[in-house]
């Protein structure tokens, strides 16, 4: 069995690599990198050498090339000793065209091409767009940078390297007092007061290394951190784990004694605090606040993250998907060819035949005709704007689950250990809950797992149309707005969870049959 295991999780590893590997080369190197810029406002109300600039800019931030400015360069000088800021303000005003340039400015102008070029950039220098002797064109400012496309393979190793990463005591500067961690067993959110054990570092990236509240799963710990990648449009500059997994809607306040001492009503959740460079001191508001830079807290939210919607949506409908359809399609198939099995099959054959978007809508319709909401706030406290979403996700599941376990129920009907049972004198209620229905219940039993993961991924067509703000609805959006990180994380969150499920599945089969083996003895 263990030997299985290992094996089938290795299989599914490369499994996730191949799928994820085989998106980015589809998002980076089969479309065409013009569509980030559809829906993009800024780049379509700027123009000339400013529209070529931000174009590059952007490429860089969707993982597509590496680019750097020849300001950026000096700066980078000046931060390795190479160029004094007195020098570099003397070189970094180069001329409208190349000619324009002065002596000094020339030599470094020379340098940085040189440089780039022999690192396999493609430098490009754009002259200046006049609309006159002395006026510029709009966007019209001379530029001059480099830029080089990122390998794709370069792209999948840091993609798949930064994956999982550990916080440690050296992962900050300019920390103040000693690196390491210390272990509390009164928080000091809740004013030294209350029993809740925690670490907390000091040298790492986030403040609290693992600390318990009343929230599940009540132990909460930031030394391991999934690294999805980040979103450049949905969710602008923020990881894609932290925008599945974070809390949405309107803020909760609560009385908070910050590490000064200070006590106010806030949304901050102290326990979130992650360290940002020189913010104490930047700011009255975090010197009033803070005792050190670990400044950068998220806040507390009213409703459930994107993860969270989904999950609940989903599994319920799984759970009265399971209690409908497998009562019905044991009756289908008990009373094969008789009223009951025929109006499932209508059943079966209309959400089959009908396309799923369809009968949303009719269900949608049905239902905000007897008043129920037809989409989703997070601000309302209303349960009811739960039901639509879940009678769409149940009702086709129903109609599977009774197609399925009918077919197999009259297979197990017609087998030979059946009609060997009966003429051993077992009675037809015996031969169909020891033998038919357990039998039959196998296949069923096995995509219990794939069904109850599943509802962490959600469901495109019923959020979109009922406006849940879940990880299907955060898919679709990342397609439309060409959010590159986005369809990449997804993609390897959805895949993970497709290998799980399958794993589970046969983990579970085996279980509940005893003729399964996963033992090369047995076999």
């Amino acid at each position: 069995m263990t030997k299985y295991l290992l094996k089938r999780i290795l299989h599914g590893l490369v499994s996730i690599v191949i799928v994820v590997a085989l998106v980015m080369i589809m998002i980076y190197s089969m479309l065409d990198r013009n569509l980030v810029f559809a829906g993009d406002n800024k780049y379509s109300h700027t123009s000339n050498n400013a529209r070529t600039v931000y174009k590059y800019s952007k490429w860089e931030d969707y993982g597509y090339l590496n680019y750097v400015t020849y300001s950026d360069w000096l700066t980078e000088l000046v931060n390795k000793g190479e160029l004094t800021d007195e020098e570099r303000s003397a070189v970094v005003g180069f001329g409208r065209t190349k000619d324009a340039d002065s002596e000094e400015v020339s030599k470094y102008v020379k340098k940085f091409t040189k440089y780039y070029k022999s690192q396999g950039y493609t430098v490009v220098r754009k002259d200046a767009v006049m609309m006159n002797k002395k006026k510029y064109a709009d966007g019209g400012q001379q530029q001059l940078f480099a830029y080089k496309d990122v390998p794709l393979t370069t792209r999948m190793a840091k993609y798949f390297s930064n994956l999982i990463t550990f916080d440690h005591i050296d992962n900050v500067e300019d920390i103040v007092g000693e690196r390491g961690v210390t272990f509390t067993l009164h928080d000091p959110v809740y004013g030294g007061e209350k029993f809740s054990p925690a670490i907390i570092g000091n040298g790492t990236t986030h403040k609290y290394l693992l600390y318990c509240n009343s929230k599940f799963p009540f132990i909460h710990q930031n030394i391991v951190t999934i690294n999805l990648g980040t979103s450049y449009t949905v969710n602008q500059g923020v990881d894609i784990f932290s925008t599945m997994t974070t809390h949405q809607g309107s803020y909760i306040k609560s009385t908070i004694t910050y590490p000064t001492g200070l006590t106010e009503k806030s949304a901050d959740d102290l326990h979130t605090a992650t360290y940002m460079k020189g913010s104490r001191e930047s700011s009255m508001v975090y010197e009033s606040r803070y005792d050190d830079d670990y400044t950068n807290v998220a806040t507390v939210k009213s409703g459930k993250s994107k993860v969270g919607y989904s999950f609940v949506i989903g599994i319920i409908a799984v759970i009265l998907s399971y209690l409908i359809g497998v009562p019905l399609g044991i009756m289908m198939a008990r009373k094969k060819d008789k009223l009951v099995d025929k109006i499932g099959t209508v059943y079966i054959v209309f959400i089959i035949a009908v396309p799923s978007l369809a009968y949303i809508f009719l269900f949608k319709a049905i239902g905000g005709g007897i008043g129920l909401p037809t989409t989703f706030d997070m601000e309302s406290p209303s349960k009811l704007m739960y039901v639509l979403p879940i009678i769409s996700l149940a009702l086709p599941s129903v109609a599977n689950l009774m197609k399925w376990l009918r077919r197999y129920m009259i297979d197990q009907m017609n087998s030979d250990y059946v009609k060997f049972a009966r003429s051993g004198g077992l009675t037809e209620g015996e031969i169909f809950t020891k033998h038919i229905l357990k039998n039959a219940a196998i296949p069923i039993i096995q995509g219990i797992p794939a069904a109850v993961l599943g509802a962490l991924t959600g469901a495109i067509i019923t959020e979109r149309v009922y406006v849940v703000p879940g990880i299907g609805n955060l898919l679709t959006a990342a397609i439309n707005k060409y959010d590159n990180g986005v369809i990449v994380g997804g993609t390897l969150f959805y895949a993970i969870l497709t290998v799980a499920s399958l794993i589970l599945g046969d983990v579970l089969m085996s279980m509940v049959d005893p003729r399964i083996s996963f033992s090369t003895k047995d076999r």
